[in-house]
């Protein structure tokens, strides 16, 4: 059971990614394509997707060969979303010294593991306002952007 909850895992992960990727690779601003991404974010997690996702990280804990195989798949996610980030700070002009960008990467994986784990759990405070925030962040960044062309 854990093998085929495993295969279905990394199956429905590489459509995932194939369509981060596309959307990602698109025409148009970082912060059309991070909307996109929060949107995909409740999608995925009323598809059943991340409460399979957690289940198999958990059985990792205890069993290193399937803790091995998840992680493939979490670094798999984060090389598509390191590829985004980095095409956003040369579309924002961000410092890459000041905000590292491993460190963001890190802080979006665990930002959207984060947000998965507390809707499995029931919790939904405070989502909407850190969506808002980071939207009104890439606002000033679009602004920013457009004053400098």
């Amino acid at each position: 059971m854990q093998e085929l909850l495993l295969q279905m895992l990394e199956r429905f992960t590489d459509r995932l990614i194939e369509r981060q990727r596309a959307m990602y690779a698109a025409q148009g601003p970082f912060i059309d394509k991070w909307r996109a991404a929060m949107r995909f974010l409740e999608d995925d997690a009323a598809s059943g997707y991340s409460k399979v996702w957690y289940e198999l990280q958990a059985l990792g804990w205890n069993d290193p060969s399937i803790r091995k195989r998840v992680a493939q798949v979490a670094l798999t996610w984060r090389r598509v979303v390191t590829d985004a980030l980095e095409k956003a700070y040369d579309e924002y002009g961000i410092d890459k010294k000041r905000y590292p960008l491993e460190a963001i990467v890190a802080l979006v994986g665990t930002f959207n593991e984060g947000m998965h784990l507390e809707m499995l759990s029931g919790i939904r405070q405070g989502h909407r306002e850190l969506l808002d925030l980071i939207d009104t962040w890439l606002v000033a960044q679009e602004k920013q952007r457009k004053r400098k062309r």
